[in-house]
């Protein structure tokens, strides 16, 4: 049988077609335009995802047999808001997760509501890209689009209404909304009353290798499919990447360096960091994670090498970056380019260079550029640390992944070994891998990933690199901490992203 994933990105959706043996068989791309209609704010129109989705499958399929489509597994962008009325109308177009338009109300949520109180609701805390923020901020600013509110959706399950019928969502991407128990696994009724919403208003919450129905006779027709494909709910896209790269059971662990950047550890028990530095939500398999996402991770090194530096030759200007000088460089960098979430939660954060001299070179700050992404996802990795999770080892997968010298790096600055997977397709893969577990063709999400999930390469730390990176890593620890009273006065210089 034939299985499809998407994964439906910020920028366009990416569609796979893997058979029952794990091999990708098709990839279709299709982009869609992101809107900004205020300085800070990040909007879409939830029409373009479903139009570019339909064309997209229909041209996935083209050549195959449709017939031996058995299910659709869908990951994608978490915690936007996409809010229907009585008729399933789209009221305004897809508030997105890097809006940064809800400031008051996440001051409001942590400072007045008060964090220990959300995470007791919760098991988290209120960042700016959050649903229920974006829903509090629609209701001072939107009223009468608020009070005609029937269905709040996320991206991912407004496109699975749109295939089935059926107001769904799951466990992981349910966790991202600030509205969802996520040890109970229910919607939490604190959180609806606070926000002045009713339980009916939320979709059914699956776990995400369950099956919420079947294509609607309209829409197979559309697709080119049968009625009978099953679609299962699917995964917020960082649960399905995870799946994607096999990152299921206790301890297991995957870094992600895509535009922003991940440290995802999964657990088979419910924890929570008391200082709520990192996610605790719902993963796909059915159990637990606990999530480190920075705003920047790639990104960084793409603004670094596309608009200062002025090249696309990443590799070449990353040669000079030999063995000798890995946890020997003076010069720092903080990759706040867009602010911080984990582990710092500061929206005013900035991305710096610290330590210049005379003497340095344009290699030294690429180093530095590469190095501060690693001193983050480390900053994250200790909070796990903390907790008594016991990470040795993590797969790796994203843009940046691609880098030998960005790999060695983390291996080094986090002392793990790093192992790279055969497919690094991602949310759409562990789609796919979830739709096949939907359909019976595997017995479990574990099963699964495990069978098909393949490491091609390990990357082991260095213990002389590692022990130098030791030392960088507790300078690294005080820059912000000295700089953090400074950003705040940096406000009014950088009006663009602060709304």
């Amino acid at each position: 049988m034939l299985y499809i994933g998407v994964d439906l990105g910020t920028s366009a959706v990416k569609l796979l077609l893997m058979d029952g043996g794990g091999k990708i068989r098709n990839i279709v791309s299709k982009e869609y335009p992101l809107s900004f209609p205020h300085p800070g704010w990040s909007e879409q129109n939830p029409a373009d995802w479903m139009r570019q989705t339909v064309e997209g499958i229909r041209e996935l399929v083209q050549g195959f047999d449709a017939a031996q489509v058995a299910g659709i597994g869908c990951g994608g962008q978490m915690h936007g808001l996409v809010a229907l009325d009585e008729h399933d109308n789209v009221l305004r177009p897809a508030i997105l997760w890097n809006d940064g338009r809800t400031a008051e109300e996440v001051e409001y949520l942590n400072g007045v509501v008060g964090k220990q109180t959300l995470s007791r609701y919760t098991a988290n805390i209120a960042f700016a890209g959050f649903t229920a923020p974006k829903l509090l901020w629609m209701k001072k600013h939107e009223p009468d689009l608020f009070a005609k509110i029937s269905k709040i959706m996320l991206p991912k399950d407004y496109v699975n209404y749109m295939l089935t019928g059926v107001h769904c969502t799951d466990a992981s991407d349910a966790s991202g909304m600030l509205l969802f128990d996520v040890e109970r696994r229910r919607w939490s009724r604190e959180m609806l009353e606070l926000c002045g919403l009713r339980e009916e208003q939320m979709a059914r919450v699956f776990e995400s290798y369950e099956v919420v129905g079947t294509l609607k006779p309209e829409m197979a027709k559309a697709l080119g499919l049968p009625e009978t494909v099953k679609v299962c709910a699917g995964a917020g896209d960082n649960a399905a990447a995870a799946v994607g790269t096999g990152t299921v059971g206790e301890g297991a662990c995957n870094i992600s360096l895509g535009t922003s950047g991940t440290i995802f550890i999964s657990s088979e028990k419910f924890g929570v960091d008391p200082n709520n530095a990192l996610h605790a939500f719902a993963h796909a398999d059915g159990s637990y994670h606990l999530m480190g996402c920075m705003l920047s991770a790639a990104s960084c090194n793409k603004w670094w090498m596309d608009d200062i530096v002025g090249t696309v030759d990443y590799a070449a200007e990353q040669k000079p970056i030999t063995d000798e000088k890995l946890g020997a460089n003076h010069v720092f960098f903080l990759p706040y380019l867009m602010g911080e979430r984990s582990p710092i939660n500061d929206t005013d954060a900035r991305g710096c260079f610290v330590g210049l001299t005379m003497d340095n070179t344009r290699a030294d700050m690429t180093q530095a550029v590469l190095e501060g992404v690693a001193f983050g996802i480390r900053d994250c990795l200790e909070v796990a640390r903390s907790l008594g999770v016991d990470v040795r080892r993590s797969r790796i997968c994203g843009g940046g992944a691609k880098s030998p010298l960005w790999r060695k790096i983390i291996a080094n600055v986090c002392g793990l070994t790093l192992e790279r997977i055969e497919s690094e397709e991602g949310p759409g893969y562990g789609g796919a891998i979830l739709a096949a577990v939907a359909c019976g063709e595997y017995a479990s999400v574990a099963d699964a990933a495990g069978k098909l999930v393949k490491v091609v390469g390990t990357v082991e730390p260095d213990p002389a690199i590692a022990a130098r990176y030791d030392g960088q890593y507790r300078k690294f620890q005080k820059i912000y901490p000295a700089l953090k009273d400074v950003f705040p006065a940096l406000k009014d210089v950088f009006p663009a992203l602060n709304g």
